[in-house]
């Protein structure tokens, strides 16, 4: 055991000593000089976030939801996940003001929580990109493949088939290419694949602004009042809302992951001009846009065709196709192909982002954060990145995987807002110092002696956060993220069933909430911190709290298999966490310079106590001296 405590760095091996390891904290500024190249403008983080948030799912999104679940309330499902994403988005943005480095989500709670927790939430954006990446790679691919009357596919099939079940039927050579290419791009430098992204973007908006503005020729808003007579059977009562506020909710929780994608914004914190302002710009910015874009092209697509007669997977040619707009068919087309670019380059940029933020604090290998002298840039990161992320692309089949996306994000969500709460009511050392040194010190620890509701309730009417006040938030935090995994199984059974809903389901919500409520009220009685952001998530805690239950609630809908899936990934990191990242942590290895710069200088000051003393003594040295200075 000790021998193992010594491999880790810990000269005592015990439950104290392991949680201050894995709960080290990176400091909030950090003096390290960045090797990034500062080039992003406000425009170009703003461009990134709605090129890989918007991509395809304008094409698609709408189509799919209005004929599944919501009908013409599509629009209002739309609505709904739009204000769940800015509740998240707000998390980021004040996070972005406060830490503008490269990592997002790593990086947000490497400063608040610890080491640990900071290295699972990298290791799952790492997953979260690198099949994001592969999964747009793919079906660019696939699209262009249709286009060509599946050449690609037919050829492929037949002259390198893959017959390993869980595999693609073929290694699809196009969608590694592609992967390479664009990681070159990025690899260039950061400003150079911007400009490439900033024009992919533009002309998707385009193409959203030319099927909203020609879609408004040919509206009906008979299509949002359609008497149930005339709707076929087994696709709800007709009118606008044709399967009911719960048709309402089901089609919320699948357009909220049209949104899921801003946060690579964040990701290019290091590499912004001016990060402290241009990050919540853009972050709320891309988002009111990308709102605007569902928004309008859902409105205009089911006012211009029934919703029961939709196509879920191309409703945008496919209306245009009825109405014998081939032009705008074709435009549409292409305006999928930029989208995809777009999101596929938006996915792919951030993922070395967070590998170099990872091998820079020492919790993945080295080699993987050297930044090339010539384009300043994670070079090798981004290319084996790339590697990686074209194997995903050519040899696996990636149906089955794209709800890891979803997982990986939304803890990464939840644990951002997490963050920001604990940030937002930490110890504030200035004003507490200044309090004590003041003469207020009996009045600060006063509470010692409170009562618990007192100190919950803050009744005392404390001012200046403490240590104390800074625990009970955190305690308070995690509790409520414990309780949202249980109201999160209460709120399914009104999703999914809310015409058999009884009496005692909805006391049982009603007790269930009230827990939620106390505890973001306790929260908001504790005194905050004085820091002062450029940028500040307004109502606190209620904001942040109503962002953790909604992802959470988003995780358990989740199936079985992907769970499973995300528990291997997680084994996987934990084993080079244990073997490599402890080791090598910089946080550690900045723990030992000082302890033997501390130890250099005790033993110099005792040093110098034993030469006074043997000028004043000679060589009789008095023993307690010789025995305090050999222990």
């Amino acid at each position: 055991m000790e021998e193992f405590a010594e491999f880790y760095g810990m000269p005592n091996w015990s439950v104290t000593n392991v949680f201050r390891v894995l709960t080290r904290k990176k400091p909030l500024e950090d003096s390290t000089e960045s090797k990034l190249a500062k080039v992003l403008s406000a425009f170009d983080l703003t461009a990134l976030g709605i090129g890989s948030t918007l991509g395809v799912g304008v094409y698609v999104l709408a189509g799919e939801v209005s004929k599944r679940y919501a009908g013409p309330a599509v629009v209002i499902s739309f609505l709904i996940a739009a204000i769940a994403s800015i509740f998240a988005g707000l998390c980021y943005a004040e996070f972005g003001a406060r830490v503008p480095k490269a990592g997002s989500a790593y990086i947000y709670s490497y400063v608040t929580i610890g080491e640990f927790i900071a290295f699972i939430i990298g290791w799952n954006l790492i997953l979260e990109y690198a099949i994001g990446s592969a999964s747009v790679v793919k079906g660019l691919s696939t699209y262009l493949d249709s286009l060509c009357g599946y050449a690609m596919r037919d050829f492929l099939g037949t002259h390198l088939p893959i017959n390993v079940q869980g595999l693609s039927a073929y290694p699809d050579l196009f969608a590694f290419i592609v992967t390479i290419l664009f990681s070159w791009g990025i690899a260039s430098g950061a400003k150079e694949s911007t400009r490439v992204n900033n024009v992919f973007t533009m002309l998707n908006l385009g193409v959203v602004l030319f099927v909203f503005i020609a879609g408004l020729f040919k509206v009906s808003s008979s299509n949002w009042s359609i008497p149930k007579s005339q709707v076929p059977e087994g696709y709800g009562d007709g009118g606008f809302m044709p399967y009911g506020i719960s048709g309402i909710i089901k089609g919320a929780a699948v357009c909220f992951y049209g949104f899921i994608g801003f946060d690579c914004i964040a990701t290019a914190g290091e590499e912004a001009k001016n990060p402290k302002k241009s990050i919540p710009f853009a972050v709320i910015v891309s988002l009111a846009m990308i709102f605007l874009a569902y928004f309008g092209v859902s409105s205009v697509l089911t006012m211009m065709l029934p919703y029961y007669e939709q196509d879920e997977s191309a409703p945008l040619p496919h209306v245009f196709r009825i109405y014998g707009w081939h032009v705008a068919e074709y435009v549409v087309t292409i305006g999928a192909m930029f989208g995809l670019c777009a999101s596929l380059m938006g996915a792919m940029f951030p993922l070395p982002r967070i590998v170099f933020a990872m091998s820079n604090d020492g919790l993945l290998f080295r080699f993987l954060g050297e930044i090339s002298s010539k384009y300043r840039t994670p070079f090798k990161g981004t290319m084996l990145t790339g590697l990686l992320t074209g194997i995903l692309a050519a040899i696996f089949n990636l149906s089955q995987l794209v709800n890891m996306m979803s997982i990986g994000t939304l803890l990464a969500y939840s644990m951002v807002a997490s963050c920001v709460l604990m940030l937002r009511y930490e110890v504030d050392e200035r004003r507490d110092s200044r309090l004590v040194n003041g003469g207020g010190f009996a009045s600060a620890n006063s509470e010692e002696s409170c009562a618990l509701w007192r100190r919950l309730f803050n009744l005392n009417g404390q001012t200046v956060s403490t240590k104390q006040t800074a625990r009970i938030v955190t305690i308070t935090v995690a509790l409520f993220s414990l309780w949202s995994l249980l109201f999160s199984q209460i709120l399914t059974k009104f999703e999914e069933d809310l015409e058999h809903v009884t009496h005692f389901d909805y006391i049982l919500l009603i007790l269930g909430a009230i827990p939620l409520i106390v505890m973001l009220f306790v929260i908001s009685r504790q005194p905050t911190s004085g820091v002062k952001l450029s940028f500040k998530v307004p109502l606190v805690p209620w904001l942040p709290g109503i962002s953790i239950l909604i992802n959470i609630y988003l995780m358990i809908k989740l199936d079985i298999l992907t769970w499973v899936r995300f528990s291997i990934w997680i084994a996987i990191g934990l084993a080079i966490f244990f073997s490599y990242s402890v080791r090598h942590s910089r946080l550690r290895q900045k723990e030992q310079r000082n302890n033997s710069i501390a130890m250099m200088m005790r033993d110099s000051s005792e040093s110098a106590l034993l030469s006074q003393e043997r000028t004043k003594y000679g060589n009789e040295v008095p023993l307690i001296l010789m025995h305090s200075s050999s222990s």
